[in-house]
Formats: C-alpha cells, sequence, structure tokens
C-alpha cells in the first residue's frame, strides 16, 4: 500500500497547502460535514464521561492516577534500568532509541536481516510519531494497518485526527467509498457490513504478515510486561501471528508495579470511550516459550527518547503524565471545530499543543504556532484523567514559542497597557471600541473587522454592543 500523506479536510494534503495553521484551520472551517461529525463525537463523548463521574466517582480516580504518574516520572531512570532487564530475562530485546531516526533504522535493518516481506500493525501513536510506515515502505516491504480507523485512513492516505478514534471525522458513506475502491467491488452501506468486509480483508493480510508492530499503552518495570489496550481483537493477531513482534513505546509510558499498572489500566478506557473496561487488555513478557502453543518467536521492545528526555526536571515535566486517552481532544472547542488534522502532527488537541512544539523544538515552523490553537478556557485539564494542567502549559509554551505570532502580541499588550494606565486614554479606547462596533455591525454582531482585527474576525463574530446585551 501507498505511503499515507497528510491531508486537511476537503482533499488538501499537508504537503500542497503553502501555508500555515491558518491556512489548515480556515480549510477545516469551511467543511460543515466536518464540524457535524467531530460535535457530534464531542458530545457522544461527553454524556458517557457524566456516567464515570456519577456511577465510579471517575474524579476520585484521578487524584490517585495523577499521583502514580508523577511519581513514575520522577523515578523515570529507575524504571526503564529495571524493565529493559526484566524484558530481556524474558528472552526479549530492548533497544533504547534516542530518535526517530534510531528507531526506524533498527526495525527497518531488523526486518531486512529476517526477510521480512509483510508487516502488520495495529495502531500506535508512537510510530507515528517516528514516521514509521514511510521508513518501511521506503525499504520496500509492504505495511498494513490492521485497527480498522487506521485502516480507513492507510486507503484515504489520511493521517489520525484523535489519539483514540482515528477515523472519527468521516461517516460511513465516506467509509464505504474508500473499501470499494480498494476492493473494486460492491460493499455494504451499514456499518455491521462495512466491518464485516474490514475484517475479510485483514483477514487475509494477517496470514501473510511475518512481521508485527504495536505500540505500548504501559510497560510494567517489575515484570518486563507491556500492557496494549484494544477494543478490536486485532492487537493480539498483531502480536501473536507474527514470527517477530516489535513494540514501540515512548520513554515514559513506564509503571513500577502491577498495583500502579491495574489503577491507569482502569482510568484508561472511562476516560478515553466513557466505558468502566476495554473489550481487551493485552499482556506480553516476552517470545513463546518452550511448550507454548502459540505467540512471536522473537520480541524486541523499542523505546523512544525522541526529546522526551529532556523535558524531565523542566517546567513540563507534567506533560509526560499523558496516558493517550484523547479526553482532552473531546473537550476542546478549538479540536472540536478543526479536528485533529488541522494540527499537522500525530499528537492534536490539547495535549499536542504542548507536546509537539517540545519534542520538535520551539523554532520548528511545523508546531510553533501550535501553542496558540486554543482558547485557554481550562476545559482539558478538567478532562485530563492524570490532572495534567494543560492550560498551564499552554501559557507556558506560548511564552516559549518563537512564532511571530508571539512578537505580535508583545507589541499588543504593551500598547494596550500604555493606553490603560492613564484613566484619560482609557477611556477613549473604550468609548471608540463601542462605536467602532456599532459602525461595523450588522444585525447585533459584527463579521468583519479592518486592520489587525481581521484575523480575528476571520473565524469568529463579535457582538456590536459591548458588553453585551443579556
Amino acid at each position: 500500500m501507498s505511503s499515507r500523506r497528510r491531508r486537511a479536510p476537503g482533499g488538501v494534503t499537508y504537503d500542497d497547502v503553502t501555508g500555515t495553521l491558518r491556512e489548515r484551520t480556515l480549510t477545516a472551517l469551511r467543511d460543515p460535514g466536518l464540524a457535524a461529525n467531530l460535535r457530534s463525537a464531542g458530545t457522544a463523548w461527553a454524556e458517557q464521561r457524566e456516567v464515570m463521574d456519577r456511577d465510579y466517582g471517575f474524579n476520585e480516580m484521578r487524584d490517585r492516577a495523577r499521583d502514580i504518574r508523577r511519581a513514575n516520572i520522577r523515578a523515570l531512570p529507575a524504571l526503564l534500568t529495571q524493565l529493559q532487564h526484566r524484558v530481556r530475562e524474558n528472552g526479549g530485546t530492548v533497544v533504547r532509541a534516542a530518535d526517530a531516526a534510531e528507531a526506524c533504522r533498527y526495525i527497518v535493518g531488523l526486518a531486512r536481516a529476517r526477510g521480512v516481506g509483510m508487516v502488520a500493525k495495529s495502531k500506535s501513536m508512537a510510530t507515528e510519531e517516528i514516521k514509521l510506515n514511510d521508513a518501511l515502505e521506503d525499504a520496500g516491504l509492504e505495511v498494513v494497518e490492521t485497527d480498522l480507523g487506521e485502516w480507513i485512513l492507510q486507503l484515504a492516505h489520511e493521517h489520525p485526527t484523535h489519539i483514540i478514534a482515528p477515523a472519527i471525522h468521516l461517516n460511513k458513506e465516506e467509509v464505504a467509498a474508500l473499501f470499494r475502491a480498494e476492493s473494486n467491488g460492491d460493499v455494504p452501506d451499514d456499518r455491521e457490513g462495512l466491518v464485516a468486509h474490514a475484517r475479510m480483508r485483514l483477514r487475509e493480510k494477517f496470514a501473510q504478515a511475518e512481521m508485527g508492530i504495536s505500540g505500548v499503552n504501559l510497560a510494567v518495570a517489575a515484570t518486563g510486561t507491556v500492557c496494549i489496550v484494544e477494543n478490536e481483537g486485532n492487537i493480539r493477531l498483531v502480536t501473536s501471528q507474527p514470527r517477530i513482534h516489535v513494540a514501540v513505546m515512548g520513554m515514559e509510558r513506564v509503571v513500577a508495579d502491577w498495583d500502579e499498572a491495574a489503577h491507569i489500566l482502569q482510568v484508561l478506557p472511562m476516560a478515553a470511550i466513557g466505558y468502566d473496561a476495554a473489550n481487551y487488555v493485552n499482556l506480553i513478557s516476552g517470545p513463546r516459550r518452550e511448550g507454548e502453543a502459540d505467540g512471536p518467536e522473537e520480541f524486541h521492545l523499542v523505546i523512544v527518547d525522541g526529546g522526551r528526555g529532556a523535558l524531565r526536571g523542566s517546567e513540563f515535566e507534567e506533560a509526560l503524565s499523558c496516558i493517550r486517552c484523547g479526553a482532552c481532544l473531546y473537550s476542546c472547542p478549538m479540536w472540536r471545530n478543526v479536528g485533529g488534522q488541522t494540527y499537522g502532527s500525530p499528537y492534536s488537541g490539547p495535549i499536542g499543543a504542548v507536546i509537539t512544539p517540545l519534542l520538535e523544538g520551539p523554532s520548528s515552523p511545523g508546531s510553533r504556532d501550535l501553542p496558540f490553537m486554543s482558547s485557554v478556557c481550562g476545559a482539558c485539564g478538567d478532562a485530563c484523567p492524570v490532572g495534567i494542567p494543560l492550560q498551564d502549559l499552554l501559557v507556558k509554551a506560548r511564552a516559549r514559542s518563537r512564532s511571530p505570532a508571539t512578537t505580535k502580541a508583545g507589541w499588543a499588550f504593551r500598547l494596550w497597557s500604555l493606553l490603560w494606565r492613564r484613566g484619560l486614554t482609557y477611556r477613549l479606547t473604550i468609548v471608540g471600541w463601542r462605536l467602532g462596533l456599532r459602525i461595523r455591525g450588522r444585525g447585533g454582531w459584527v463579521h468583519r473587522l479592518p486592520g489587525p482585527g481581521r484575523a480575528w474576525t476571520s473565524v469568529r463574530d463579535l457582538p456590536s454592543r459591548w458588553p453585551p446585551r443579556r
């Protein structure tokens, strides 16, 4: 299958857009179908989250989850050393990769050395981050995504819009069209029929795959076990059918013991999908042992730093506590209007706006504007199951950004401070602002402002009276 390219809504690939985060945002806002799909998903998530809060005391569970993850990050070097030792004791191989290039180089080299022709993959944000599919396909391997949403996006040549539900921005009619194009035949239009079609097509690939690649939700240092949560069952096939299993994890995804793992694995589905348990939890502690009927002949754990180590001890350390549930995305008014592909990163929403510039560097032109992709309303911090103060980290990330927006905002606030520190100029600006709004207003709203205000009103309206009438 061909390598995926990043597409903004409306069929424009990110490679084709000259622009910027703003251009991708405007493209997304012009797609009413996208907004409808995202808002529906966000509403459904919010309803299920209320059930978790009411029936299970989810808010109280968050406190312990926060404490566990903070302790894990503080003890990270020792936990990783213990994990590495246990995995090797279990017969597995551990590779510590400093960056994406090193991780991809190892996995591609392993595939070539073992004569692998086809790779079956399960959903993994870490492999999205390191662009592993591109590296494997450049090496001549066939790569098949086996998560239903990820397979849909592979057919569409798109990247995920959400951490947990990658194809949530597409409706079933769009999915049916993709399946028809892939199979060159008739495909049912109903959801059950589409799932059955995907299951049939993917089973053929499972039987042919010689290497399975997965992500890792958690790794338990005490036993060298990787935990992978899913709802479809495809991960069980990816990790047990091929003769080689490669698990790729960010270095922060480790806990000390099973007591901690059990709590996080309970909180994760509550936060992610609003249910008290996932359909499947896979616990893998190495390759197939003598006398066992199934499992891979080889198990390789690739632990990626990719800039994470530098965040320990910094003002952004709390971002490493993330368990990748996607709750902050569903709760974010920005994400619910433009979707994850607009961010141009595997990690979208508030957590993506924080960690992507940190991992790529503050001067990266592709991510330096992401911290400004937020209203800083605090909904993301309230939703986070491990208590990451995302709204505070976004403000800190803005101050750290080397975006032109930072410079412009700095001058604007200096001018504002100069005008508002004196009574006369304060009153004059208020009078001028009110008069300008009334002049520009149509039907009680201002739809377009001149000059610097043009960028503001290109994506939002203002009431023509200030303060607004209630």
